[in-house]
This record gives C-alpha cells, structure tokens and sequence, in this order.
C-alpha cells in the first residue's frame, strides 16, 4: 500500500463552530480526516493523543495566544500549520511565519481557498520528501508497516493511532532490532533525562504499544527481564 493511499488527518482548532464545521465539511469532501477543537488547550491535548498531518489554527482564540500554539507545535512535532485569522495586520503575519507558520488565511475567506492551501502544504512536503515511496518504510510483521516521515502505523491496512510517544517509542525499538534497551536508556532516547516522568512510565507506554499492536503475547515486543525491551531482528520473529 503506497503512503498516498494513507488518509491524512487535519485537526482544526477554530472557536466560531460554523466555520469550524464548514472547513470539516470540506475536507471530508476531499478525503481527509478531521479533528476539531474550540479551544486552545484542547487542541493540544487532541495533538498528543492523535496522529495529526496538518494543523489549521485560528490565532483568536478563548484561551491561548494562537502564536503560542504555533510556536509550540512547530517546535515538538514535523507538521504544517496554516494560520486562519481575521487579523491582517502585515505585522501579525510575519510574526506568524517567524514562529513557523507554513501558510496565513485572513477571514473571510472561500472554504475552496483553504482546501486547495491545504493541498498545497501536502504537496510541498513530499516534494521536500522526495516524494515518498511505498519502499521508504519499516516492516514491522507481516501486516504491520512503520512510515517514519508521516509517523504513521498501519496494520492490515489500517492506521493505528498512536501518540507521539508511542511512535517514537516504536519506532526506536524498530530501528535497532535485537538491541536490548534498559528503561532509562528508553527514557533517555524518546524522552530526554530533563522529562519529569520514572521508568514506571516507560512499562506503561510498553503496555499500550502492545495492545494496539494486538501484540497481548509480548512476542513483538520482548522484555528482557532485570534488563529493558527489545524487538527481534526479522529473521527471528
């Protein structure tokens, strides 16, 4: 299955529902999945629990600063952000782009406009990408494939929706099979020594990957007991 058959997912926080409606309308029209959030805080809350391809963002919201979001998100995650606001001000779309922002809609606006934005920031990336092909992937079993460059899981077709942890936690172990990773080592790779969390959390994460992987045997995904986690090169699975 070619990376171009994947549905991307765009999550859109946007606090007037009627335009966020209309722009989750048009999308699904075009084969996208949508997320929508009215709030600040919950629309990142929704980013650490799904696997977001692209991030419509309205600046004015109830509780956050949109610059904020955007300068948050372009910094922890790899995904465009496309700034709707009806401000324009030539000095709030450059303090826009200076945070990261990949594209700015000034309301009102044609809902065909950002659909055909939204395409556009699509096609840019797997120009940068080099336009990635169905080879450019990790093969995890037989039914399960690892796409780095979108961070995306399928099994049998189908996404599995893991949080960025849980990808970058997978995909380490994916990477360096048959390398036994301690817990700290884990914690130290996927969430950095400055990370408020114990290597009870590392368990945790462990537990979910499993389950959304249907691994509930732990034959993928291996405890080495008194040592960490690992995955078995291929040859031994």
């Amino acid at each position: 299955m070619s990376t171009k058959d994947i549905k991307k997912t765009i999550l859109i926080i946007e606090d007037e529902t009627g335009i966020s409606e209309l722009l989750s309308y048009a999308l699904m029209r075009e084969g996208y999945n949508t997320i929508t959030e009215c709030t600040g805080y919950g629309g990142m809350e929704r980013l650490k629990l799904e696997n977001t391809d692209l991030l419509l963002l309205d600046l004015m919201l109830p509780d956050v600063n949109g610059i904020d979001i955007c300068k948050l998100v372009k910094s922890e995650y790899k995904i465009p952000v496309i700034i709707l606001t009806a401000k324009s001000d030539i000095v709030d779309k450059i303090t826009g782009f200076n945070y990261g922002a990949d594209d700015y809609i000034t309301k009102p606006f044609d809902v065909r406009e950002v659909v055909a934005r939204v395409k556009t920031a699509f096609r840019r990336i797997e120009e940068i990408e080099g336009k990635t092909s169905h080879t450019e992937h990790i093969q995890l079993t037989s039914n399960i494939y690892i796409y780095p460059q979108q961070h995306k899981v399928i099994r049998d077709e189908q996404t599995i929706s893991l949080t960025p942890k849980e990808f970058d936690l997978l995909h380490l172990l994916a990477r360096n099979r048959g390398i036994v990773f301690t817990r700290d080592k884990l914690l130290d790779r996927v969430w950095g020594y400055d990370y408020a969390i114990d290597t009870r959390s590392v368990d945790i994460h462990i537990l979910r990957l499993r389950k959304k992987l249907g691994d509930f045997n732990g034959m993928l995904i291996k405890t080495v007991f008194g040592v960490g986690y690992k995955i078995d090169k291929q040859e031994e699975l």
